[in-house]
């Protein structure tokens, strides 16, 4: 990922909470087949692993990971937001401003491993609900052990589970740092004028770098 200086993220604690935050993300594998994509919501492990470790799943007849040997790359992008010119203080006397979009993504390699043992599945899956009901806000979040025993286990052997321990991570916190605070909070103040979630969350995230 291009990522001039001024844009660099690093410190792990940061990027795994990005990663928590936009758990669905996406799986790039490359062979002789090409480039190949599957979107799929991620479990991480922080602790397993010097830069912890990814864990998703996919039907078993998506052979995307098993036809792909070597490394792969998982994508999670944060909020995003379009930066109008309007923004910024010099628009209004020299007018040699443009556009740009503002953004945070995280990119994680690993070698990816598959799995099939019903224990490993449901364990997986087990996790994954929990992360998402956690999510919902409800006053109580629905468990995996809430479905019978019976219903679940048929679509256990429908699944492929994936364990992906992070050998590299890289962040991008693209948030205007290349230019001067004026600019910076003149864009923020605008976004804030917005009804999306993405424009209040660039915001917040341009005035805290």
């Amino acid at each position: 990922m291009y990522t001039p200086k001024d844009f660099v993220e690093s410190r792990l604690p940061v990027l795994h909470d990005a990663i928590r935050a936009n758990a669905f993300g996406t799986l790039v594998t490359a062979g002789e087949g090409g480039i190949e994509a599957t979107h799929v919501p991620f479990v991480l492990a922080r602790d397993e692993g010097p830069m912890g470790t990814l864990y998703a799943h996919v039907a078993r007849g998506n052979d995307h990971v098993a036809r792909h040997a070597g490394e792969v790359l998982s994508m999670f992008t944060g909020p995003h937001a379009y930066i109008s010119p309007n923004g910024y203080p010099g628009k209004a006397t020299h007018h040699r401003e443009v556009p740009t979009w503002n953004y945070i993504a995280v990119h994680a390699y690993g070698t990816a491993e598959t799995f099939t043992d019903p224990d490993r599945l449901l364990d997986l899956l087990s996790r994954l609900t929990e992360q998402s009901e956690h999510d919902t806000g409800q006053a109580q979040p629905w468990k995996l052990s809430d479905a019978p025993a019976d219903y679940v286990a048929p679509m256990l052997r429908g699944i492929v589970g994936i364990r992906i321990p992070i050998a590299r991570i890289e962040g991008k916190w693209k948030l205007g740092q290349n230019r001067p605070a004026a600019d910076r909070e003149g864009s923020a103040r605008l976004l804030e004028q917005c009804p999306g979630d993405n424009e209040q969350a660039i915001a917040e995230a341009m005035r805290s770098v």
